[in-house]
């Protein structure tokens, strides 16, 4: 073969394997939606990893990952999730309950995501049934909401004398009616009343808690909620300032100084989640 030959035969073959080079993606991109804040969700960020790494992928090797975190102003999570869509990112996890769940779930029907909630996926509309979920949606669920009315028992067998027991909500992130009215037919049933208490922002806890006191309430029943779990401190802190016994979803209200919780691992449904999400990446690769 002549020089001049090989040199246009090589430079050809160039010219053939830079678009093959340009098509390829380097690795796949994992878009995390959050609604809290990153410092307190951080073993819990660390719970999701340790579930992708079982399924051989490990952040920064072999997959990367975007994170948005709303900071618990639910009110971001849908420009969030539509930055992401804009990313085109192979996958979304959205955690954090209902609210990252809907965003993601209006903001694309064709990229896979996987949620975390504690609500029904099926009353909430986000799929079909928990045997075929159908379109681009699945995730993991706890289903808090049966498990409102469980801390109510508990909290007021622990102090059996009280006859005022307050429920305390994120009016950003409102309990579904049906578990209100179940936490209101518990209260009759046991002859208490039950007074809802809201606080949408860090400066409203202890107007929240004060007002608790005014009413005459002798314990409290925190609803399960992104927001509140990442001030769980300060919560903690101000109920034990007050005196008022209360009742939390999960255990790191008390490892943060709370009294009692009643709930399931939310670590768990973390590392399921991430263990959910690296499946999806190894079926995208087939």
């Amino acid at each position: 073969m002549k020089r001049r030959d090989f040199v246009l035969l090589v430079g050809a073959a160039m010219t053939v394997a830079r678009p093959l080079r340009a098509q390829q993606k380097a690795m796949p991109v994992i878009g995390f939606l959050g609604s809290a804040s990153p410092g307190p969700n951080a073993p819990f960020t660390a719970a999701f990893l340790g579930g992708l790494s079982e399924t051989g992928y490990v952040e920064g090797q072999n997959v990367a990952i975007e994170y948005r975190w709303a900071e618990g102003h639910f009110d971001r999570l849908p420009a969030l999730a539509a930055d992401l869509v804009s990313r085109k990112v192979d996958v979304i996890a959205a955690t954090g309950g209902d609210a990252a769940t809907r965003a993601a779930k209006n903001a694309t029907s064709a990229i896979p995501v996987v949620f975390i909630t504690g609500s029904d996926p099926v009353e909430l509309g986000v799929v079909a049934s928990f045997a075929r979920p159908g379109g681009n949606l699945t995730g993991v669920t706890i289903l808090t909401g049966l498990l409102m009315s469980k801390r109510f028992e508990l909290i007021s067998e622990l102090v059996p004398q009280i006859g005022v027991i307050a429920l305390l909500v994120n009016p950003n992130n409102a309990l579904p009616e049906p578990i209100i009215r179940d936490l209101q037919e518990a209260a009759r049933a046991k002859a208490v009343q039950l007074h809802i208490l809201k606080a949408g922002a860090e400066g409203e806890f202890e107007s929240a808690i004060a007002t608790l006191v005014q009413l005459g309430a002798g314990a409290l029943l925190v609803a399960a909620d992104p927001f509140f779990f990442s001030r769980r401190e300060q919560l903690a802190a101000l109920a034990a300032r007050y005196a008022v016994p209360a009742i939390y979803e999960w255990r790191e209200f008390p490892e943060a100084g709370g009294l009692i919780s009643y709930g399931t691992s939310l670590a768990s449904m973390y590392r399921r989640a991430g263990a959910y999400v690296g499946k999806i990446l190894q079926r995208r690769r087939r």
